[in-house]
């Protein structure tokens, strides 16, 4: 696979991962505004931990959704910033 295939392999992955995260965080706070079924946390935990932490970190921002747990404001965060770093090793490992 050449160099451009991947960027746009990747790019399509972080896209979709990322729209995903967001979307669950925007469908679990109207579940808890309803008083219905929840995502569970794993789930939200697993979509962010995929590539999806920049759509967890701007659904927690933005709709101001688990803000008051610490551990989605810790954690979010960091893995957003440990995607951001191995996509910057990757990209640089392809010289």
């Amino acid at each position: 696979m050449d160099k451009q295939t991947l960027i746009i392999t990747a790019g399509a992955i972080l896209l979709v991962m990322n729209c995903l995260s967001f979307s669950l965080m925007a469908y679990d706070k109207r579940c808890a505004a309803k008083g219905k079924w929840r995502v569970p946390e794993k789930t939200l935990f697993l979509v962010t931990g995929l590539f999806g932490g920049l759509g967890g970190v701007l659904g927690m921002q933005i709709l101001r959704h688990k803000t008051k747990h610490w551990y989605f404001k810790v954690f979010f965060p960091v893995m957003l910033i440990l995607q951001i770093v191995l996509l910057v090793i990757a990209f640089r490992a392809l010289g």
